[in-house]
């Protein structure tokens, strides 16, 4: 049997609180879109963990890449990507009551089939602990219309998926994930790096970048993959992207839960009827109400709306 190995050194302090972390946790959870921590070693100085071996490796080396001789990863295969990193986000948050805190195209492994696996469990944190009594959380906004508390925490992750208010404050919640998961959603599309300082300025950063064009109708086909281009019908495309936007809403109530992020990429998946419509983009631009929104209330359920005419 093949096996992935991780070797960590345990003399810096960080390192070492990380590896135990990851053993704790992928030690107990189960599920289909988790790896699997098969055992460690701890010895002298040294911490070795032994993972079932994902060999297309890991998102982050699939999406980038350039080479006349590598196939991009098609709309499809990215569109299934996105749904196991969604069920592995919400089974995390809904029944193992974990926030992630480090989701990445980096953290997202893929089997044989493309199948996702989350690894890297490092920077987790017991969500559980919000309800604890006594736990130093705070609730905020308006009651009724309230995001979930929050843990008050050291700022630890990878920047550029953090969310603003958690990289701000220090404060932690799922809908940290949330944001992440949005970020992550607008590399499949882009087939661009969160970050990238080779780009131009104004570039760089790919949130930053992509906002205008995510909220204008007339622009926001511009964002996607030029790799992938005619793979996709435009109405499932700006649902996607409609999608990820809500992920990536600056104010973390206005983001979906991510129970409701998987029901939305399911009914994507499934809703293959638009497919052979050939809808264009002046088309769209033509008729914007008939193209649905994914708009979330106050519990951060998703429901299909007429999607909003952009200025």
């Amino acid at each position: 049997m093949a096996v992935a190995i991780k070797r960590l050194n345990q003399e810096g302090l960080q390192g070492r609180e990380e590896g135990f972390t990851e053993i704790y946790y992928l030690g107990q959870l189960r599920h289909p879109n988790l790896v699997k921590l098969i055992g460690y070693c701890s010895e002298d100085n040294e911490l070795l963990l032994v993972y079932e071996f994902m060999p297309r490796g890991s998102l982050e080396n699939h999406i980038y890449r350039r080479s006349s001789h590598f196939q991009p990863l098609s709309w499809t295969v990215r569109m299934k990507i996105a749904l196991g990193a969604a069920k592995a986000l919400a089974f995390l948050h809904n029944e193992a009551k974990v926030i992630h805190r480090d989701f990445k195209t980096a953290n997202i492994l893929l089997d044989s089939t493309y199948n996702v696996k989350l690894s890297d469990f490092g920077l987790a944190v017991d969500g559980r602990s919000i309800d604890r009594r006594g736990a130093k959380t705070r609730g905020i906004g308006t009651y009724g219309y309230a995001a979930p508390e929050y843990i008050e925490t050291r700022v630890l992750g990878t920047y550029g998926y953090a969310a603003p208010e958690y990289v701000a404050t220090g404060r932690l919640n799922t809908k940290c994930d949330v944001y992440g998961f949005g970020v992550v959603m607008l590399e499949l599309v882009s087939g661009k790096r969160v970050v990238d300082t080779n780009r131009p300025p104004g570039e760089q950063n790919l949130v930053e970048w992509a906002k205008p064009y995510l909220v204008s109708k007339h622009r926001i086909l511009q964002i996607f993959d030029s790799r992938i281009k005619g793979q996709f019908s435009v109405a499932r495309a700006l649902k996607a992207v409609d999608l990820a936007f809500l992920c990536l809403s600056t104010d973390p109530k206005l983001r979906p839960n991510m129970n409701n992020v998987v029901k939305t990429l399911e009914k994507l998946q499934a809703s293959s009827d638009m497919d052979g419509l050939g809808i264009s983009q002046n088309q769209r631009r033509q008729n914007p109400m008939s193209v649905q929104s994914m708009v979330p209330n106050s519990a951060g359920e998703v429901s299909m709306e007429p999607a909003i005419q952009h200025p």
